[in-house]
């Protein structure tokens, strides 16, 4: 596995409109190569915000992806704008830049914050402390979470749609 240093290789998903924004901490390999959120094959992201909005996004396009999220006021990011990391692995994250959320979210609707698994959790609460009351930590959809089930996250993960119009 190879060390990286990651400097965000990709803008945020974002409109005025956003009610919601869910972090991610740092983009994978996969994603990287990609240049788009959530692309490993096995990461369940896309799977379970298909199902809870009834809508396709695993097999569809960037761009058709990238629509449905806007028109459903949902925002993506990740919590670390820049770091070192040794190949995907978020428990080796070092040297980290945050990402500036407060500036992010300022011109929008975002009335809450999720985070998709731990790490996205520590770090956008650790560097944004005054955002903790609107922040809930997910767990993770990354494949290393084994211990989830799809209907497992699909369950925990249906708290968004609350914040949703």
């Amino acid at each position: 596995m190879q060390n990286r240093h990651v400097k965000h290789p990709f803008g945020p998903v974002i409109t005025k409109e956003a009610r919601v924004l869910i972090l991610g901490s740092v983009p994978s390999l996969k994603s990287v190569e990609h240049g788009f959120y959530y692309m490993h094959p096995q990461n369940r992201f896309w799977k379970v915000l298909e199902i809870l909005l009834e809508e396709p996004l695993y097999s569809v396009p960037i761009s058709q992806r990238i629509s449905t999220l806007n028109r459903r006021k949902i925002a993506l990011y990740d919590s670390v704008e820049e770091c070192d990391i040794l190949g995907s692995s978020d428990s080796s994250i070092s040297d980290i830049i945050p990402a500036d959320l407060p500036s992010l979210i300022g011109p929008t609707h975002v009335a809450h914050i999720f985070c998709n698994g731990g790490a996205a959790y520590l770090y956008a609460s650790k560097y944004h402390a005054d955002l903790s009351p609107i922040m809930t930590k997910l767990p993770s959809t990354s494949p290393a979470n084994a211990a989830y089930s799809l209907d497992r996250l699909c369950a925990e993960w249906k708290v968004i749609l609350d914040w949703l119009d």
